[in-house]
């Protein structure tokens, strides 16, 4: 199946992707303001944009360092299989666990996952690893990088092509 073609946004489209990106709780009033569009398109445009799977929701960014989370790692996984139906097992047990903030399938590495992990301390660690990731059928390898700073995150998706 062909990767979907992208959808062609004018510079409207691409400042309130700019704009909701960094402020999601702006009123479609002030949203309009600062591109320049009255309110009723402005709106208009910003439901097409959610119809069209660009604008996937809104959340607010929490800082897990004053719930007590000082602990990132970046964990790779390597699979004994390589299946469909062992990697969606793995997919489905790790989708449970809140500790896991993020499941990337990678290439490139001798893993076919990277977990970004966010835990209490080095216990919290180590139980997390030893009695529940290593426990899911098919996981053959695990290895773990410890984040020592946050340099940034939770960065825009860039509107523009660098080009």
């Amino acid at each position: 199946m062909p990767a979907p073609q992208p959808l062609t946004l004018d510079r409207f489209d691409r400042a309130i992707l700019d704009i909701v990106q960094r402020d999601g709780r702006i009123s479609n009033q002030a949203l309009a303001e600062r591109i320049g569009l009255s309110p009723s398109p402005c709106l208009r445009r910003v439901k097409a944009l959610e119809d069209n799977g660009l604008i996937l929701g809104y959340r607010a960014v929490v800082d897990s360092r004053p719930l007590g989370y000082d602990l990132m790692a970046l964990l790779h996984i390597s699979m004994d299989l390589h299946t469909a139906e062992r990697f969606d097992n793995f997919e489905r047990q790790v989708r449970d666990i809140p500790a896991i903030v993020e499941c990337l399938i990678i290439t490139g590495q001798a893993a076919d996952f990277q977990l970004k992990i966010l835990v209490r301390d080095m216990d919290d660690y180590q139980h997390l690893l030893l009695h529940v990731i290593n426990r899911i059928e098919g996981v053959t390898g695990a290895h773990t990088s410890f984040v020592l700073r946050r340099v940034f995150e939770h960065r825009p998706v860039p509107t523009q092509s660098t080009r």
